[in-house]
């Protein structure tokens, strides 16, 4: 049996997988804030339950924000800051009493939707995280490419291309620099752009509904976003230039956007045409916590 663990910004979820992919067990619980403790204590707890349920003892795999440095095994880049300076894949094996396997949960998702998801069969798929923040990963021929600093695919902490006037100088990104992707493209990015044009605080999907039923205000919101989005992914086609790009994440389900987004992407991208496909996953929320599994081989 496998173990996945999803670890987000706003909830934990854990499921158990059979070695032949069939789900066994599912479990979800609020992220305790800015309490690294506590995380690794609801971590455990899920472990625990999900062993209790299937009567089974597994191997844990981890998708978590940030990555482990290559150079300290400290997790770096999270935007879940209290994790930040941790071992967390040595505090998990410490309190589990087995080996863990943690990697970015942007490369959890992007793994799942290359072995069987909407990028099944391509050679090399971008997987794209658009929720609490704005994270990638890389599968290439159906193995991960976390890069030789552990940040393959972090597209969300370059800066916005070709950025307009009036989206200079950029937000302020908890990673320190300004104008980042990750500051466009976030779910509380898009709530912050709604609420700085028309004074309401809305989620994401609310804008996005506001917008369906006619909405001007929220139809220009929306719109910029998308083109927010078009100008970032143009950037990534120009230096992966991917087979397919999957898009997951909270905003992964506003549905227009894979109508609208590859429409307007051309105009950056450096080529006569584009025909790269941007879809969503087949797996949805289940992406990352089955991508977590399937860090350990199925043999384990």
């Amino acid at each position: 049996m496998r173990i996945g663990i999803d670890l987000g910004g706003s909830k934990i979820e854990a499921a158990a997988f059979s070695d032949d992919g069939r789900e066994l067990a599912r479990l979800r619980v609020p992220t305790p804030q800015d309490d690294y403790p506590g995380t690794l204590q609801a971590i455990a707890s899920l472990v625990t339950e999900m062993e209790s349920q299937t009567g089974s003892t597994g191997s844990v795999g981890v998708g978590a924000p940030g990555a482990l440095s290559p150079a300290s095994g400290l997790i770096k880049n999270a935007n879940s800051t209290c994790l930040i300076g941790h071992r967390l894949d040595q505090d998990l094996e410490r309190i589990l009493a087995r080996k863990v396997r943690v990697s970015n949960d942007a490369n959890c998702f992007a793994l799942s939707e290359a072995v069987d998801g909407a990028g099944a069969g391509a050679g090399v798929v971008f997987g794209v995280i658009v929720g609490t923040g704005v994270g990638g990963g890389i599968v290439v021929d159906g193995e991960s490419l976390p890069g030789r600093n552990a940040i393959a695919g972090e597209w969300g902490h370059n800066p916005i291309p070709w950025p307009f006037s009036d989206e200079l100088p950029g937000s302020n990104c908890y990673c320190g620099a300004r104008g980042c992707i990750e500051t466009f493209l976030s779910g509380p990015a898009l709530t912050r752009d709604f609420e700085a044009v028309c004074g309401r605080n809305l989620e994401p999907a609310a804008i996005a509904d506001l917008a369906a039923k006619g909405d001007k205000e929220a139809e220009a919101c929306m719109q910029r976003y998308e083109n927010r989005m078009a100008r970032s992914l143009a950037h990534v086609i120009n230096v992966l230039d991917p087979d397919v790009i999957v898009l997951g994440g909270g905003l992964s389900k506003m549905e227009r956007l894979y109508r609208h987004v590859p429409g307007l992407w051309s105009r950056w991208v450096f080529s006569d045409e584009v025909d790269t496909p941007l879809l969503p996953p087949v797996h949805g929320d289940s992406s990352g916590v089955r991508g977590a599994a399937w860090l350990w081989p199925p043999e384990r």
